[in-house]
């Protein structure tokens, strides 16, 4: 029973797999990353800005009319006002030069992380034969 509820559970999860594909996972996670900020850094590059994350709140009225009791079996509806946080993304300038060089580092970071993973990754496949 133990077990497949287990395996219930790892269905539901991407993060399931065999254990070769979990290790191969573990040892690329960094790369994965830094393709991430690269792919960012590139697409800031090409519209010229960048996107930052930014709050605002919002008003919303909602009903707070009080429960009905013996002394006032129907009371009066009451509208009260509350604040809602609201996530947008908002155009930032960027400073271009900085950011084709962050690109550049990340680049060859990129290039150092794959020629590290390489071996990792064959001691997985060798750990872990599918």
């Amino acid at each position: 029973m133990r077990r497949l509820m287990v395996s219930a559970v790892c269905l539901g999860l991407a993060a399931c797999g065999t254990p070769q594909q979990q290790c191969v996972g573990a040892v690329t996670r960094d790369l994965r990353v830094v393709d991430g900020f690269i792919a960012e850094a590139q697409g800031n590059l090409a519209r010229g800005y960048a996107y930052v994350t930014a709050t605002r709140t919002i008003p919303r009225f909602v009903d707070c009319t009080p429960d009905p009791t013996k002394k006032n079996p129907n009371p009066r509806t009451q509208s009260c006002r509350v604040d809602t946080a609201q996530v947008y993304r908002a155009a930032a300038a960027i400073d271009l030069d900085a950011e084709a060089a962050k690109l550049a580092s990340l680049q060859a970071k990129r290039a150092a992380l794959a020629t590290a993973a390489g071996p990792a990754i064959l001691t997985c496949q060798q750990q872990y034969p599918e």
